[in-house]
């Protein structure tokens, strides 16, 4: 199907490229000594040339550069509206701006003239870069945003890129009008060689399609993965024989209210279904989703949208974009988020995905990804240098001529012997990356590792068709899948780390695979010994060459904050206690036996009414934790929106936190919101979290920045009082006086009432 998939691209006409700033494909260029490696970096990442840079996807070219798209969005405050953008960098560090996408020759002709393009998804596939893109408005239909996705193939990562003719699937029109939002596409290619695309968002759900033999076109029925009105912007990984679905929730543009953030399930297929760590599924009325990143207090909100790589070492990163808090709008034109992207370490922890340990996104520099080889080898030269010593064949510096991949190495075997080169001694826990190309359908290529009795090999064979790594008579093997073409470049890795052997060969070499394989030597490796690369029974292509030492992963989250000693305690088993206070009319509640008991009404605090009940009382000096537990039957799969009962802090009608179970529609959701008075305007938003049950217990930590005097407000919830999630955190600015208390509303039908059980105040610990 790889074949296929690009051959039937290749046959259209290409468009109008556009402006490039590349060293690509022909005769290699001359070998030029790398830059030094960068040792930190600082977000946000695209700085130097982007005041906004959305809905990024990355991908490393065979040219040696890493590539960096993003949405269609103007570059700089007050720029034009360019149509998707791409940009560069050698260390992933440093970036360049390159280009726009489309321009108004090369634009896809069956797109609407008033369409948007957004979240393009970047894959490399049988020599061919593939990208996928949301079309906002097509020609066919005189409705406005009918949504569909489109796929352009290039030569280089920066074009030109020339559009398939037409969607990949159909706009799918919606039951109630309108259309369904078939949005932010993201491509993975399976173990068999299969290709789902996954693409929606809160308007339908995320779903998964397989794509016919030319991948331009959905067959079969696509699979819904989440429930409608929670997930958007997916992107899938497999990792140990688990597929992660990655998706954002919440608003990803309310500019200094946006609680975006990423969450993940996993699954045995990637059809689904695909479940949270406590088992509940992404695709149930009360939604589960593990936080993989979510705001913690600093400047940037909004973290969401993301991609996965994975640096030279073995390490995970994932690429978003976030909105400054204190500077969310472009001024120019008005109305548009300032969402530039950001880079953080993505850890793998208990079998799930966090950012910087659950830390969240980080400011000041951090240690960058590693990006270049050890050993003396130039990556993107590598028969260049004295990083590879010739032990037998030939090592010779070629070009390629057919691709984007510039200066290459040539392994050629000898008539009797194979080609053999070999690095300076490298460590035991140590990652080989390469690109791989085997012109010959009876080449192979290997990576060996370490010497005589000890000895692995991994083992890429055109003939045989697997992946293979040995030690003596000891192996395991995975046969490639049948339509892997070998004649074009793969993404090879291989690992030794914990005393285990691992080997992919992947086509993008983002969370993808061909074949993947484990081997736990019976003999341990040495301490110190040379890479050997064995090119046989033909020549084997070899670039982008690294050896380094393997990452030590992190394996233990940041600790977060616990609830200690209980300072108040509101039981309601009496009078409430003098300290509480009705802002508004009191509500028609009743306090009896240990409980308070709010019938909800339609009233709220949201918007300009203000009209709410709440019952309130001062907030303790200093840092504690307010928490209460409350019962609010919200059934399932109905729409009863937006009720909801839980905690409140106020500094006013218009400034103020609310943390909640609430029903969203179909689902039933956790809801962290704020409501802010700035920018000239009133703003709501809310980060979302969960899952649901019909009783839920609240806390929100409370901490003051020592150096500004700042009020932080972290919110945790749970459905045993036992298990607890946590997830966003919001502030309140410095020299406010905020009340804090309990609320409940949203909504008067179906009739139903919260029950409190309690309101506690607690010491930090």
């Amino acid at each position: 199907m790889q074949t296929r998939f690009v051959a039937a691209l290749a046959t259209l006409t290409l468009g109008v490229g556009t402006a490039l700033l590349s060293d690509g494909g022909g005769s290699a260029p001359a070998a030029a000594a790398p830059p030094p490696p960068a040792t930190t970096y600082t977000n946000p990442i695209t700085e130097p040339f982007a005041d906004t840079y959305a809905d990024p996807a990355v991908i490393r070219g065979k040219d040696g550069w890493w590539y960096l798209y993003a949405t269609s969005d103007p570059l700089v405050e007050g720029g034009p509206f360019g149509n998707m953008h791409v940009a560069r960098s050698r260390d992933l560090a440093t970036w360049e701006y390159v280009s726009t996408i489309f321009d108004e020759e090369n634009r896809p002709a069956w797109a609407a003239g008033a369409s948007f393009f957004w979240a393009p998804d970047i894959r490399y596939v049988d020599g061919r870069y593939v990208m996928y893109y949301t079309v906002t408005d097509t020609a066919a239909n005189p409705d406005p945003w009918d949504y569909t996705i489109g796929v352009a193939t290039a030569p280089t990562p920066t074009g030109p890129w020339t559009d398939s003719g037409g969607p990949v699937l159909d706009p799918r029109p919606a039951s109630g009008g309108g259309y369904l939002n078939t949005i932010d596409p993201a491509l993975f290619t399976d173990d068999d060689g299969s290709h789902y695309l996954y693409f929606g968002g809160f308007n339908g759900g995320i779903w998964v399609t397989r794509l016919d033999e030319t991948g331009t076109r959905a067959v079969g029925s696509p699979t819904r993965v989440t429930v409608a009105d929670r997930y958007e912007g997916a992107f899938v990984v497999e990792r140990d024989g688990w597929y992660y679905l990655m998706g954002s929730s919440a608003n990803c543009c309310a500019g200094p209210v946006t609680g975006y953030s990423v969450y993940t399930g996993r699954s045995r297929s990637p059809l689904g279904p695909f479940v949270d760590h406590e088992g509940v599924g992404l695709n149930e009325s009360r939604v589960g989703g593990t936080q993989v990143v979510a705001q913690n207090g600093n400047r940037w909100i909004g973290v969401g949208h993301h991609a996965v790589l994975t640096d030279v070492s073995g390490q995970d990163w994932m690429l978003y974009h976030a909105i400054d808090r204190d500077d969310a709008w472009l001024n120019e034109p008005g109305g548009i988020n300032r969402r530039p992207t950001l880079l953080d370490r993505m850890d793998w922890i208990d079998g799930w995905p966090v950012v910087n340990a659950g830390a969240g996104p980080s400011e000041g520099p951090q240690p960058a990804p590693v990006a270049a080889s050890d050993l003396g080898i130039v990556s993107a030269d590598p028969a260049s240098g004295s990083g590879l010593r010739r032990v037998s064949g030939t090592l010779a510096r070629g070009s390629d001529d057919a691709g984007d991949a510039g200066a290459i190495a040539r392994l050629v075997p000898g008539r009797r012997d194979p080609a053999v080169v070999r690095t300076a001694p490298a460590p035991r826990d140590l990652r080989v990356e390469t690109d791989v190309r085997l012109p010959d359908d009876a080449g192979a290529f290997s990576v060996g590792l370490g010497a005589d009795r000890s000895a692995v090999t991994v083992r890429v064979d055109a003939g045989a068709r697997d992946l293979v790594v040995a030690q003596g008579r000891q192996e395991r093997r995975a046969t490639l899948p049948a339509n892997t073409d070998l004649t074009s470049w793969h993404v090879l890795t291989v690992e030794a780390a914990d005393g285990a052997v691992t080997a992919r060969l992947s086509s993008s070499g983002l969370g993808d695979l061909d074949a993947e394989v484990r081997l736990a030597p019976r003999v341990p490796l040495p301490g110190r010994a040379p890479v050997h690369l064995t090119a046989d029974g033909a020549q084997a292509h070899v670039d982008n060459l690294t050896v380094v030492a393997a990452h030590e992963p992190v394996t233990r989250r940041v600790a977060e904050p616990r609830a200690g000693a209980v300072t108040f305690a509101e039981r309601f088993d009496g009078e409430l206690d003098p300290g509480w206070r009705w802002l508004h009319a009191p509500a028609d509640v009743t306090v009896a036996d240990g409980a308070l008991s709010w019938p909800l009404t339609g009233h709220d605090l949201v918007g300009g009414a203000n009209d709410a009940p709440v019952l309130l009382r001062d907030a303790p000096d200093g840092d504690y934790v307010l928490e209460t537990t409350v019962t609010l039957p919200l059934g399932e799969g109905t729409v009863r929106n937006y009720q909801q009962a839980g905690l409140l802090v106020h500094a006013g009608d218009d400034d103020f936190l609310r943390l909640a179970p609430v029903s969203i529609w179909q689902t039933r959701q956790v809801e962290f919101g704020k409501e802010l008075t700035a920018d000239g305007g009133r703003w709501w938003g809310g980060h979302v979290s969960g899952p649901v049950a019909d009783t839920m217990h609240l806390r929100l930590f409370h901490t003051l920045d020592p150096d500004t005097g700042e009020h932080r407000y972290r919110a945790s919830s749970s459905r045993d009082g036992k298990s607890w999630r946590f997830g966003a955190t919001w502030t309140l600015p410095a020299g406010t006086d905020p009340q804090v208390g309990v609320y409940a509303g949203g909504g008067a039908s179906p009739a139903t009432s919260a029950v409190f059980d309690e309101v506690l105040i607690r010491e930090i610990r």
